[in-house]
Order: structure tokens, then sequence, then C-alpha cells
């Protein structure tokens, strides 16, 4: 039973991240195709560290909360798996069409791995402070830019994409957890 709603859940977050992503899709193009990975990283880093900083001040000077962000650390973290597919011969402007199927194909990919590793254990996320994810998701962040700085070389690590996936998941547990549907 768990893992249905789980799943409902996961779904329902992810609709309203795919809605504003297509939406911007449609206003913007794939103008995001032109950042670098390490550029990509930057934005989530800058949207993860907003989101700790709102968490230990309790105030917004700009009106947006933690919700918008991690909406966005979601999408960004979509953006940079598509990005690390491909590759500067691919066309920057792409159909909306395929962005909406690779946005898809990312969402399945990270979906699974979040049921394979919730298997393992046991829903923890569910017990955590909203906080403890966040540092999670900057943990993340900084393993990123260790491995872009090695230029992609790990020894004993998983790589970047993998990296990028339990940030979506982190922050898809803390728009669970903050009552986004």
């Amino acid at each position: 039973m768990a893992q249905t709603n789980t799943s409902t859940e996961f779904d329902e977050v992810i609709a309203v991240c795919r809605s504003l992503f297509l939406k911007k899709t449609k206003d913007y193009g794939t103008a995001w195709r032109i950042l670098r990975p390490s550029s990509i990283t930057d934005q989530i880093f800058i949207k993860a560290q907003r989101i700790r900083t709102l968490e230990e001040k309790k105030v917004s000077k700009v009106g947006e909360g933690v919700i918008s962000e991690y909406i966005g650390i979601v999408n960004y973290c979509i953006i940079a798996m598509m990005q690390l597919e491909l590759t500067e011969n691919d066309p920057n402007e792409m159909p909306y069409a395929e962005v909406e199927k690779r946005f898809e194909e990312k969402v399945t990919e990270t979906k699974d791995l979040m049921f394979a590793k919730n298997h393992d254990y046991g829903e923890a996320w569910r017990d955590m402070r909203i906080s403890s994810l966040t540092d999670l998701i900057l943990m993340k962040i900084f393993r990123v830019k260790q491995i872009e700085d090695n230029e992609g070389q790990t020894l004993a690590s998983e790589g970047v994409n993998a990296n990028y996936q339990d940030m979506l998941n982190y922050s898809v547990f803390a728009l669970i957890k903050l009552g986004v549907k």
C-alpha cells in the first residue's frame, strides 16, 4: 500500500513540475541547451542554497518560498540529465514533442531508481526532516562539482547522472512532505 501511495504522490508532484517545465518550454524553447553542465549544477546550487537560507532565516524578501525552488531543482536535474545525453552536434532548439518525450524518459528512469532505493531503505525519507533533504541535495551538488572538476572521472563513486537522480528524488520527497499536489 505504501508504494502505491508513494507512486501516486511522486506522480502528483512530477505533474506540477512537468506543467511548469513544458509551459516554460513553450515560452522560451530550449534556451537551456546553451548551458554547460557546470552551469546547470550551479543553478541547482543557487536554488538549494536559497532553500537552506529560507529554512534558517524563516523569511523571504522576494516572496517566493521553498516550493518553487524545489520545483526548480527537479526541472534543472531533468535538464542536466538531458544535456548529459546530448552533444554539441545536437541542435540547440529541440522540438516540443522531443523535449516532452525526453522529460518523461528521465522521470521514469528516476522513479524506477527511487523505488529500488525505497525497497532497500524502507521509505526512510518519510521520517526525515525537510532540512535534511536540503542538506543531502547540497552534498550531492558538491559531489557533482568535484566530479566535474575531475573531468567526469571517478574511482569508486556513482557518476554525475546518479547524483542528479538523487537530487531530483530528494526534491520530490520534500515537495511531497510540503503537500504539493
